[in-house]
């Protein structure tokens, strides 16, 4: 009982987090909008895949980036989703999704080694990018999309048994890695598929 009430309060931080980080970019950009707002989103990474491989923005060049940022302890926000993000990609053509790269960057380093996002990813869908890295480079990346995350307080767990209170986004970049839009969560997966073939047509 006790952990369930900390995990219900840890889990409403979460949320709260979310909401800030939300008003912080419509005060910026409402979705929808368009890389010509100029919302400083996004920006270079280099970072490892699941497969190992040394990875940048250039790697994906010429493709819009679906790009969600959270981690693989993560117990029910980020499976959610993932799971979304993935029903949009499905929903897109064949030739709509050779211009589309699903990607999800962990916000939690320390757990999320390689191996551990590759056994993550291949859970929702074959084509989704699991990246890593260093706490410098995922610091960075954090930075540059303008992503908060935060280890949660709690004091009666384990020092490796611990949530991660983040921003639930999914961001969408085009073919150079500038904004075009975002997702709040929960955005329904055909909703999100339509925005998606608007801008590639």
């Amino acid at each position: 009982m006790k952990r369930n009430l900390l995990l219900a309060g840890l889990l409403l931080l979460a949320a709260i987090a979310a909401g800030i980080a939300f008003v912080t970019l419509q005060g910026e950009g409402e979705q929808g909008s368009t890389a010509e707002d100029e919302v400083p989103i996004g920006g270079p990474f280099e970072l490892i895949d699941q497969n190992g491989d040394t990875v940048t923005q250039e790697t994906y060049a010429g493709r819009l980036m679906l790009m969600y940022f959270g981690y693989t302890y993560c117990p029910d926000i980020c499976p959610t989703g993932l799971a979304l993000m993935s029903a949009a990609y499905d929903e897109l053509t064949p030739e709509q999704r050779e211009r589309v790269v699903p990607i999800f960057v962990t916000v939690d380093p320390e757990r999320d080694t390689r191996p551990a996002m590759a056994d993550y990813v291949s859970l929702f869908h074959e084509q989704l990018q699991g990246l890593t890295g260093s706490r410098e480079a995922i610091d960075a990346v954090k930075a540059a999309y303008r992503v908060y995350a935060k280890k949660a307080e709690g004091e009666d767990r384990a020092t490796t048994d611990y949530l991660v209170d983040h921003s639930t986004f999914t961001y969408l970049m085009d073919g150079e890695n500038r904004y075009l839009t975002h997702f709040s969560h929960g955005t329904p997966a055909k909703e999100m598929a339509a925005t998606i073939a608007r801008y590639l047509d």
